[in-house]
Protein backbone atom coordinates (compact mmCIF):
# COMPACT_ATOMS: atom_id res chain seq x y z
CA UNK A 1 0.00 0.00 0.00
CA UNK A 2 1.54 3.54 -0.77
CA UNK A 3 1.94 5.79 2.18
CA UNK A 4 1.13 9.45 1.47
CA UNK A 5 5.16 10.51 1.43
CA UNK A 6 5.41 7.75 -1.48
CA UNK A 7 2.62 9.50 -3.07
CA UNK A 8 3.85 12.49 -2.84
CA UNK A 9 7.25 11.44 -4.21
CA UNK A 10 6.19 9.85 -6.94
CA UNK A 11 3.47 12.28 -7.92
CA UNK A 12 6.58 15.00 -7.86
CA UNK A 13 8.83 13.09 -10.17
CA UNK A 14 5.74 12.50 -13.06
CA UNK A 15 6.54 16.50 -12.85
CA UNK A 16 10.29 15.89 -14.55
CA UNK A 17 10.53 17.27 -17.73
CA UNK A 18 11.09 14.53 -20.42
CA UNK A 19 15.01 14.21 -20.99
CA UNK A 20 14.48 15.02 -25.07
CA UNK A 21 13.16 17.93 -24.23
CA UNK A 22 15.30 19.05 -21.64
CA UNK A 23 17.88 18.34 -23.85
CA UNK A 24 17.30 21.07 -26.37
CA UNK A 25 16.58 23.41 -23.19
CA UNK A 26 19.03 26.60 -24.52
CA UNK A 27 19.36 27.42 -20.80
CA UNK A 28 18.23 25.64 -17.09
CA UNK A 29 14.51 26.17 -17.15
CA UNK A 30 14.14 25.79 -12.88
CA UNK A 31 14.47 29.36 -12.54
CA UNK A 32 13.24 31.68 -9.55
CA UNK A 33 14.19 35.19 -10.49
CA UNK A 34 14.45 36.93 -7.41
CA UNK A 35 12.58 40.38 -8.76
CA UNK A 36 9.43 38.42 -8.23
CA UNK A 37 10.19 37.60 -4.54
CA UNK A 38 11.18 40.96 -3.47
CA UNK A 39 9.36 42.47 -0.72
CA UNK A 40 8.26 46.65 -0.66
CA UNK A 41 5.64 48.39 0.94
CA UNK A 42 3.06 46.77 3.09
CA UNK A 43 2.16 43.06 2.80
CA UNK A 44 -1.47 41.97 2.49
CA UNK A 45 -2.79 40.15 5.45
CA UNK A 46 -3.60 36.71 4.76
CA UNK A 47 -4.70 33.62 7.10
CA UNK A 48 -0.60 32.07 6.93
CA UNK A 49 0.41 35.35 8.44
CA UNK A 50 -2.76 35.25 11.02
CA UNK A 51 -2.00 31.85 11.91
CA UNK A 52 1.72 32.55 12.43
CA UNK A 53 0.82 36.15 14.18
CA UNK A 54 -1.38 34.53 16.79
CA UNK A 55 1.45 31.94 17.88
CA UNK A 56 3.80 34.55 18.35
CA UNK A 57 4.96 36.19 21.33
CA UNK A 58 5.51 39.98 20.94
CA UNK A 59 9.47 40.64 20.36
CA UNK A 60 9.75 37.06 19.25
CA UNK A 61 11.18 35.07 16.80
CA UNK A 62 10.55 33.87 13.11
CA UNK A 63 12.65 31.37 11.39
CA UNK A 64 11.81 31.75 7.85
CA UNK A 65 12.41 28.65 5.60
CA UNK A 66 12.75 29.46 1.69
CA UNK A 67 12.45 32.81 2.46
CA UNK A 68 13.35 34.18 -0.49
CA UNK A 69 12.88 38.21 0.03
CA UNK A 70 11.63 37.29 3.40
CA UNK A 71 7.12 38.31 2.30
CA UNK A 72 6.05 34.75 5.33
CA UNK A 73 8.81 36.76 8.00
CA UNK A 74 8.53 40.52 7.59
CA UNK A 75 4.39 39.68 7.66
CA UNK A 76 4.11 39.54 10.82
CA UNK A 77 7.21 41.64 12.39
CA UNK A 78 5.76 43.23 14.39
CA UNK A 79 4.91 41.67 16.52
CA UNK A 80 8.06 39.39 15.89
CA UNK A 81 11.69 41.11 16.66
CA UNK A 82 14.12 38.95 15.02
CA UNK A 83 13.33 36.98 11.25
CA UNK A 84 15.90 34.28 10.35
CA UNK A 85 16.28 33.44 6.39
CA UNK A 86 17.23 30.18 4.98
CA UNK A 87 17.61 29.95 1.61
CA UNK A 88 19.83 28.66 -0.88
CA UNK A 89 20.36 31.75 -3.00
CA UNK A 90 22.52 34.24 -1.88
CA UNK A 91 20.65 37.38 -4.15
CA UNK A 92 17.52 36.22 -1.75
CA UNK A 93 19.11 36.56 1.15
CA UNK A 94 20.61 39.99 0.65
CA UNK A 95 16.75 40.54 -0.14
CA UNK A 96 15.90 39.31 3.09
CA UNK A 97 18.22 41.46 4.93
CA UNK A 98 17.25 44.67 3.23
CA UNK A 99 14.16 44.28 3.89
CA UNK A 100 14.55 43.75 7.48
CA UNK A 101 16.92 46.88 7.87
CA UNK A 102 13.69 48.91 6.09
CA UNK A 103 11.61 47.24 8.98
CA UNK A 104 13.91 48.04 11.48
CA UNK A 105 13.62 44.39 12.57
CA UNK A 106 16.73 42.34 13.70
CA UNK A 107 17.40 39.74 11.09
CA UNK A 108 20.08 36.55 11.01
CA UNK A 109 20.64 34.38 7.53
CA UNK A 110 21.84 30.55 6.96
CA UNK A 111 22.74 29.91 3.48
CA UNK A 112 21.60 26.81 2.16
CA UNK A 113 18.86 24.06 1.67
CA UNK A 114 16.56 22.38 3.90
CA UNK A 115 16.86 20.45 5.79
CA UNK A 116 20.17 20.43 4.80
CA UNK A 117 20.58 23.76 6.72
CA UNK A 118 18.46 22.86 9.31
CA UNK A 119 22.02 21.98 12.24
CA UNK A 120 23.16 25.14 11.62
CA UNK A 121 19.82 27.25 12.19
CA UNK A 122 18.36 28.21 15.69
CA UNK A 123 14.77 27.12 16.98
CA UNK A 124 12.65 30.18 16.90
CA UNK A 125 9.12 30.77 18.17
CA UNK A 126 7.45 29.86 15.14
CA UNK A 127 8.45 28.27 12.05
CA UNK A 128 7.40 29.49 8.41
CA UNK A 129 7.67 27.82 5.17
CA UNK A 130 6.02 29.56 2.12
CA UNK A 131 5.74 28.33 -1.61
CA UNK A 132 8.53 25.83 -0.76
CA UNK A 133 6.76 22.21 -0.44
CA UNK A 134 6.30 21.35 -4.21
CA UNK A 135 10.34 21.27 -4.44
CA UNK A 136 10.68 18.95 -2.02
CA UNK A 137 10.10 15.42 -3.35
CA UNK A 138 11.38 13.40 0.21
CA UNK A 139 8.90 15.74 2.33
CA UNK A 140 8.83 14.11 5.65
CA UNK A 141 12.37 14.31 6.60
CA UNK A 142 11.91 18.44 6.28
CA UNK A 143 8.73 18.45 7.42
CA UNK A 144 10.35 16.86 11.19
CA UNK A 145 13.17 19.58 10.60
CA UNK A 146 10.74 22.33 10.76
CA UNK A 147 8.78 21.15 13.67
CA UNK A 148 11.76 19.88 15.30
CA UNK A 149 12.95 24.31 15.11
CA UNK A 150 9.54 25.59 16.50
CA UNK A 151 8.92 26.48 19.94
CA UNK A 152 5.16 26.89 19.48
CA UNK A 153 3.65 26.39 15.57
CA UNK A 154 5.00 25.40 12.25
CA UNK A 155 2.73 27.16 9.45
CA UNK A 156 3.14 26.31 5.77
CA UNK A 157 2.01 27.86 2.93
CA UNK A 158 1.27 26.56 -0.71
CA UNK A 159 -1.12 26.82 -3.52
CA UNK A 160 -3.92 24.22 -3.86
CA UNK A 161 -2.40 23.11 -6.84
CA UNK A 162 1.40 22.83 -8.53
CA UNK A 163 2.45 26.00 -8.73
CA UNK A 164 3.51 24.98 -12.49
CA UNK A 165 -0.09 24.12 -13.27
CA UNK A 166 -1.01 27.10 -14.82
CA UNK A 167 1.76 26.54 -17.59
CA UNK A 168 -0.17 23.16 -18.79
CA UNK A 169 -2.21 24.46 -21.82
CA UNK A 170 1.52 25.74 -22.84
CA UNK A 171 2.81 21.99 -22.67
CA UNK A 172 0.04 20.72 -24.87
CA UNK A 173 0.66 23.75 -26.95
CA UNK A 174 3.98 24.21 -28.07
CA UNK A 175 4.97 20.10 -26.91
CA UNK A 176 2.24 18.06 -26.97
CA UNK A 177 3.03 17.26 -23.76
CA UNK A 178 -0.12 16.72 -20.55
CA UNK A 179 1.02 18.02 -17.55
CA UNK A 180 0.35 15.68 -13.83
CA UNK A 181 -2.55 17.33 -11.49
CA UNK A 182 -1.02 15.74 -8.32
CA UNK A 183 0.23 16.25 -6.18
CA UNK A 184 -2.19 18.77 -4.04
CA UNK A 185 -2.01 20.79 -0.83
CA UNK A 186 -4.60 18.16 0.49
CA UNK A 187 -1.41 15.32 -0.44
CA UNK A 188 0.50 17.89 1.66
CA UNK A 189 -1.82 17.41 4.88
CA UNK A 190 -2.02 13.68 4.72
CA UNK A 191 1.87 13.51 4.52
CA UNK A 192 2.04 15.84 7.59
CA UNK A 193 -0.87 13.80 9.86
CA UNK A 194 1.22 10.81 8.33
CA UNK A 195 4.28 12.33 9.97
CA UNK A 196 2.52 12.38 13.35
CA UNK A 197 1.13 16.06 13.35
CA UNK A 198 -1.76 17.30 13.98
CA UNK A 199 -2.08 19.40 11.41
CA UNK A 200 -4.88 22.07 9.61
CA UNK A 201 -5.87 23.22 6.28
CA UNK A 202 -7.23 26.59 5.38
CA UNK A 203 -8.44 26.78 1.40
CA UNK A 204 -8.12 30.86 0.82
CA UNK A 205 -8.44 32.69 -2.54
CA UNK A 206 -5.53 34.29 -3.09
CA UNK A 207 -5.56 37.81 -4.55
CA UNK A 208 -2.12 38.60 -3.83
CA UNK A 209 -0.44 35.74 -5.87
CA UNK A 210 -2.98 36.52 -8.66
CA UNK A 211 -1.89 39.79 -9.06
CA UNK A 212 1.77 39.10 -8.86
CA UNK A 213 1.26 36.71 -11.54
CA UNK A 214 -0.04 39.26 -13.70
CA UNK A 215 3.30 40.36 -14.87
CA UNK A 216 4.11 42.25 -18.37
CA UNK A 217 3.24 40.24 -20.97
CA UNK A 218 6.43 40.23 -22.64
CA UNK A 219 8.34 39.03 -18.88
CA UNK A 220 5.43 36.38 -18.89
CA UNK A 221 6.54 35.41 -22.44
CA UNK A 222 10.45 35.14 -21.60
CA UNK A 223 10.34 32.96 -18.20
CA UNK A 224 7.56 30.74 -19.96
CA UNK A 225 10.23 30.44 -22.63
CA UNK A 226 12.99 29.49 -20.59
CA UNK A 227 10.86 27.12 -18.59
CA UNK A 228 9.56 25.72 -21.64
CA UNK A 229 12.93 24.88 -22.82
CA UNK A 230 12.25 26.86 -25.90
CA UNK A 231 14.87 28.97 -27.45
CA UNK A 232 14.77 32.92 -27.82
CA UNK A 233 13.24 33.43 -31.12
CA UNK A 234 10.32 31.36 -29.70
CA UNK A 235 9.90 34.59 -27.50
CA UNK A 236 6.74 36.42 -30.12
CA UNK A 237 5.03 33.37 -30.09
CA UNK A 238 4.97 32.94 -26.55
CA UNK A 239 3.59 36.96 -26.28
CA UNK A 240 1.03 35.98 -28.89
CA UNK A 241 0.03 33.04 -26.49
CA UNK A 242 -0.07 34.41 -23.14
CA UNK A 243 -2.27 37.29 -24.82
CA UNK A 244 -4.29 34.70 -26.39
CA UNK A 245 -5.38 33.10 -23.09
CA UNK A 246 -6.22 36.30 -21.72
CA UNK A 247 -6.77 36.66 -17.45
CA UNK A 248 -4.85 34.33 -15.85
CA UNK A 249 -7.27 32.32 -13.80
CA UNK A 250 -7.82 33.04 -9.76
CA UNK A 251 -5.13 31.47 -7.60
CA UNK A 252 -6.05 29.18 -4.54
CA UNK A 253 -3.90 28.85 -2.14
CA UNK A 254 -3.66 26.55 0.81
CA UNK A 255 -2.46 27.44 4.60
CA UNK A 256 -1.31 24.44 6.99
CA UNK A 257 -0.46 24.31 10.19
CA UNK A 258 0.12 22.91 13.18
CA UNK A 259 1.40 23.38 16.87
CA UNK A 260 4.28 22.39 18.37
CA UNK A 261 3.47 19.10 20.75
CA UNK A 262 3.99 20.42 24.48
Amino acid sequence: MTTAAEHWRLALADWAIPPEILSMAPESPWIHPVEMFTVSGDIPDSPSHQRAREALPEGGSVLDVGCGGGRASMAVAPPAGLVIGVDHQPAMLDKFEHAARERGVASQTVPGDWPEAAPRSPVADVVVCHHVAYNVPDLTPFLLALDEHARNRVVLELPTLHPLTHMSPFWDEFWGLTRPTSPTADDCLAVAREAGFDAHIQIWEDQELSMRAQLPVEQQARFLRIRLCLPEDREPELVAAVLAAGEPPIRYTATLWWDKAK
